[in-house]
């Protein structure tokens, strides 16, 4: 009898402690977003493999005055080229191309640098951004690189051999996108649909017209003291897709920004990473799939000396988020959203954070993150982990 009362006890204190945690998580998420004068901040966090919190606070529209729920959905930015790189390795595994292979083969024209022809770019390039590949041309077509479009392609390349240097680029990304659609024989979106969300129960798409427009957080910029929103986020190009060339209009979904998630969705998918592949018993990646996703291939994104830290396939891997961790993951950046995905693999935690609004003219952070993401993620930190 004794022994029951005590697990009961101690049970009721767990409760009694977690339940305080959420109380200063909630308040404490308030306080920076006042601090940071964000319109509405929405999170998760994941410890002990799970998603244990999830919270929101401030608008979702500041013109209806309606409040930010964490069932509520953004545009995440760059957090989507990991769900670009994800249905990449799917294929890969799928054997229908090895990551050394010149994706000019596939595309059916050929992708080179002008300045180094007889070096091929490949899948591997493209998912570590050291293609050589420049944004400076657009991204907003693959015209910009098929010489028969544009016969001088030099614009949308830089001035070193692929291979051998890193730049961040979304063109590379929008490319792996096309890809997806020629290996899979499937649209884009309805191929990350099928394969990925579905799969993990996630409500998300790169197509808003999947989804309900009601639960879109409108996105705002920071401009000359004031936000103004960004309906363009989730523009549903209707009119475009019903005269879709599969293989050529991907960029349509925007596979380097475009995917539509809320907070708790996006670190039910985190926890994939996490998991060596898996969730809730269904393998979405081979474990050796991960690890090369989780691998940095070069010395990009913030870098530092420690040369654990650098790029790998869309998830940077850092010790700059948190003082005394090494963090793998991603952040994003469009339309005045901001957020971040990061996690630690081998002590099973994790934070997603999703903004729809803030003040730029605060300075990032000394770790060349967003203030914003460094403030949010830290006190979660501090909150749940330390």
């Amino acid at each position: 009898m004794k022994r029951i009362v005590f697990i009961l006890t101690a049970m009721l204190m767990l409760v009694s402690c977690s339940a305080i945690r959420e109380r200063k998580a909630d308040s404490r998420l308030e306080e920076i977003r006042q601090e940071l004068n964000a319109v509405g901040l929405s999170v998760a966090v994941i410890r002990d493999n799970r998603v244990i919190y999830t919270g929101a606070c401030g608008m979702k529209d500041l013109e209806t005055g309606q409040k930010l729920q964490t069932t509520d959905l953004m545009r995440i930015a760059s957090i989507s080229k990991s769900f670009t790189a994800t249905a990449i390795m799917q294929l890969y595994e799928a054997g229908c191309f090895d990551l050394d292979d010149d994706i000019g083969t596939a595309l059916g024209f050929p992708v080179r640098n002008p300045s180094y022809p007889d070096i091929p770019i490949t899948y591997r390039m493209l998912l570590s951004h050291t293609s050589s590949l420049s944004d400076k041309g657009g991204y907003f077509t693959l015209d910009v690189i098929q010489p028969d479009i544009t016969p001088d392609v030099s614009g949308s390349f830089n001035d070193y051999a692929p291979g051998t240097g890193y730049q961040y680029c979304n063109l590379g990304f929008n490319t792996l996108g096309t890809l997806v659609e020629i290996h899979s024989c499937e649209r884009f979106d309805q191929y990350i649909r099928n394969n990925i969300l579905d799969p993990l129960g996630v409500y998300a798409s790169f197509n808003v017209n999947d989804l309900d427009s009601t639960r879109f957080a409108t996105l705002y910029t920071w401009e000359d003291g004031r936000f103004i929103p960004s309906p363009q986020a989730y523009n549903s190009r209707k009119q475009e897709i019903e005269n879709y060339v599969q293989g050529h209009s991907t960029t349509l979904f925007s596979p380097t920004g475009g995917m539509k998630i809320s907070a708790p969705n996006l670190a039910r998918y985190a926890l994939v990473q996490i998991n060596e592949g898996f969730l809730d018993g269904r393998e979405i990646l081979s474990r050796e799939s991960v690890a090369l996703m989780q691998t940095p291939q070069s010395p990009g994104g913030r870098a530092t000396e420690n040369e654990t830290c650098g790029y790998g396939f869309a998830l940077e891997r850092t010790d700059r988020l948190i003082e005394g961790e090494i963090m793998t993951g991603h952040t994003g950046s469009a339309y005045g959203l901001y957020s971040a995905m990061f996690f630690q693999k081998e002590k099973k935690f994790g934070f997603v954070v999703l903004c729809n609004g803030c003040d730029t003219s605060i300075p990032m952070r000394d770790n060349g993150f967003m203030a914003v993401q460094t403030d949010v993620v830290n006190a979660l930190y501090d909150i749940f982990i330390r």
